[in-house]
């Protein structure tokens, strides 16, 4: 487990902070927030006063990389790339959570090192990650002024026969009481959208592979934009089911049988194919090294 408790003794009485900075080797930014997030114990209780002082001993809560042997597909001395598997977290969602992406890229490249942006559980493919904070903040701004351009590889339900240009504002959903999706299309939203083009359709499974090309950056775009165009993506237990079968998955009481059966898979047929962006003055144009339509091809053929 990722998160694990480590023992350190204070010999005299000092500025907790400043103790913390010392023994980890962390600014004084970072300090405070393990005391304001709860990582600092005394006597089994969380020390939650940024001004404490302490002597003796205290625990800390910090974050153990565990490795399971997933190494980036391309790297330079800044940053690298992962092909995540599906299935797998880009970050741990709380401090029980055994594996992530995160894991790996912490291991192979210390406490400094960071994910610059998040695709889904079970979506597949490119994940880019920083080496040092000074990179981090670079790509991530790379991000925010949309600098940076990614593909993505869907197999949608239905034929498609042309491209469509999906422009349809996204909000998020902060009433569950009726439907739990995350995310909604209204006129109320951000501005969202989505190229999508048809590559190759499957007529036994009367599904299309196409290529998404999202032209801005809203949370489970590419799913909410399918679905809003009646070709939502194969395998996906939220967007395109009846909403009884959708919150029999969030609250994780649909099994895998019939999940497979409402959706046709049972993990979401979404792959993060490319992605292309500039970094000091160098352009980069990335692709996953999955085989993404000879593994969906395969997976379907063991569960139909």
């Amino acid at each position: 487990m990722p998160f694990i408790f480590k023992t350190f003794y204070a010999k005299e009485e000092t500025k907790l902070f400043l103790f913390l900075m010392k023994n980890l080797n962390i600014s004084q930014a970072k300090a405070q927030k393990m005391i304001d997030t709860k990582k600092v114990y005394q006597n089994n209780k969380p020390i939650v006063d940024k001004k404490a002082t302490i002597k003796g001993k205290i625990d800390i809560l910090l974050f153990e990389p565990h490795s399971k042997g997933l190494k980036p597909i391309f790297e330079t001395k800044e940053f690298a790339i992962f092909d995540k598997p599906s299935g797998v977290l880009v970050h741990p969602r709380n401090r029980t959570t055994p594996y992530s992406l995160l894991d790996e890229v912490r291991r192979c490249f210390g406490k400094d090192a960071n994910i610059i942006h998040r695709i889904d559980k079970e979506t597949s493919g490119l994940v880019l990650v920083s080496k040092n904070r000074k990179t981090e903040k670079i790509l991530k701004t790379a991000f925010e002024n949309k600098k940076v351009k990614k593909g993505y590889l869907a197999l949608a339900k239905g034929q498609i026969s042309s491209s469509i240009f999906i422009d349809e504002p996204i909000k998020k959903n902060r009433d569950f009481s009726n439907i739990r999706l995350k995310v909604l299309i209204d006129s109320s939203g951000k501005k969202a959208q989505t190229i999508i083009k048809p590559l190759k359709y499957f007529p036994k499974i009367d599904a299309t592979l196409v290529e998404a090309l999202p032209l801005t950056g809203r949370q489970h775009q590419i799913r909410a934009h399918l679905f809003h165009v009646k070709h939502p993506i194969v395998g996906d237990p939220i967007y395109g089911i009846e909403t009884k079968y959708a919150i029999k998955y969030l609250d994780k009481e649909l099994s895998k049988k019939d999940r497979i059966s409402i959706t046709g898979a049972s993990r979401l047929m979404l792959h993060a194919n490319w992605i292309e962006f500039n970094f000091k003055n160098c352009s980069y144009k990335i692709f996953s090294k999955i085989e993404f339509e000879n593994n969906f091809i395969n997976y379907l053929k063991n569960v139909t």
